[in-house]
């Protein structure tokens, strides 16, 4: 398993983190350790989960990720 710290822009509140936290907890063999407002941190199997599926997930729940998402 991988850890990772994902740097997100646009979170402002609460409510965000929860978003980005649901989301990204639904992609398989994906931890999510933490959330706050700018960042997330997560555990993954790098055999199953992709960075451009967890830059989709936060996509998805309406932030970007900032800068390189790379292994």
């Amino acid at each position: 398993m991988t850890q990772k710290e994902i740097k997100i822009e646009g979170m402002t509140c609460h409510h965000c983190a929860m978003a980005v936290q649901r989301e990204l907890a639904k992609l398989p063999r994906l931890t999510v350790n933490d959330v706050k407002i700018g960042s997330a941190v997560v555990s993954y199997d790098e055999g199953t989960v992709t960075m451009e599926q967890i830059r989709g997930a936060v996509e998805k729940a309406g932030y970007r990720t900032a800068g390189q998402l790379s292994a």
